[in-house]
């Protein structure tokens, strides 16, 4: 008989050159077998990284939303076990969460400055004056008279784009508010009524669903923003964000 001495029973019954089991080596056996299963299959779930498989979270400014999250949608209706968690965020909160490893990769429109936060110029984005469509050419008093329609980047995008193109401009906190929504996709709504303009990036405007009843001026000095790709600095993506990273990558810019 073969001893195991941590269990303190008998196992094995030695039979000649033969081993059989006794009572207590089959009840070991039988609730061994399923934990020995158990770890071969847990062994696979944490070394496999299936690039069609699992949640993918990302971040980014609302208006690079609009143009990336309807085809990272379309990559999750291609491969169904994928799940896109896309959130709409400031630059702050982007880098924030990336730098804690709360999502897989984000895009941001200033350059980080975290060490646990790598960035990668990626593309620009073109500012864009918008105004009802009735308004064919731009004028600073047309402007004046119209009024703002105010975001959250409002007086950033406006202090870029306006200070850039009209010699009257001194500051977006003396334009005269006629508005505000942080909606991005409703931003352009009570430009569209005629109650006053906004300075948008381009994919905003692009995403606009009454565009007939707006108008985008390119005006004569060009301002855009940057596009960094970010993601954690010590850390490699999975295989599935890698997935959705490439579906992005193929769209921004383009």
């Amino acid at each position: 008989m073969i001893n195991l001495t941590w269990l303190n029973t008998e196992l094995l019954i030695r039979e000649g050159k033969q081993f059989s089991l006794s009572d207590a080596g089959q009840r070991l056996y039988e609730q061994g077998k399923p934990l020995l299963t158990a770890m071969v299959n847990i062994e696979r779930e944490v070394t496999r990284d299936d690039p069609y498989e699992g949640v993918v979270k990302v971040m980014s400014p609302g208006s690079v939303g609009l143009k990336l999250y309807p085809k990272l949608l379309a990559l999750q209706a291609r491969y169904p076990r994928l799940s896109i968690d896309y959130r709409f965020a400031p630059n702050a909160d982007i880098q924030k969460a990336v730098g804690e490893s709360q999502i897989d990769f984000g895009f941001m429109s200033i350059k980080p400055t975290s060490p646990d936060v790598r960035g990668e110029l990626l593309a620009s984005e073109p500012l864009l004056l918008v105004t009802p469509a009735d308004m064919r050419t731009v004028s600073w008093q047309g402007l004046t008279e119209l009024g703002f329609i105010d975001h959250p980047d409002g007086a950033h995008h406006a202090d870029l784009l306006l200070s850039a193109n009209f010699q009257q401009f001194q500051h977006s906190d003396l334009l005269h508010r006629k508005g505000f929504s942080n909606q991005i996709s409703l931003i352009l709504e009570p430009v569209s009524r005629g109650l006053g303009f906004s300075v948008l990036p381009a994919y905003a405007v692009e995403a606009f669903n009454a565009e007939h009843a707006i108008k985008a001026h390119h005006l004569n000095v060009a301002v855009s923003e940057p596009i960094y790709v970010v993601m954690h600095s010590k850390k490699s993506l999975p295989n599935r964000a890698k997935t959705a990273l490439d579906e992005a990558l193929k769209w921004l810019g383009s």
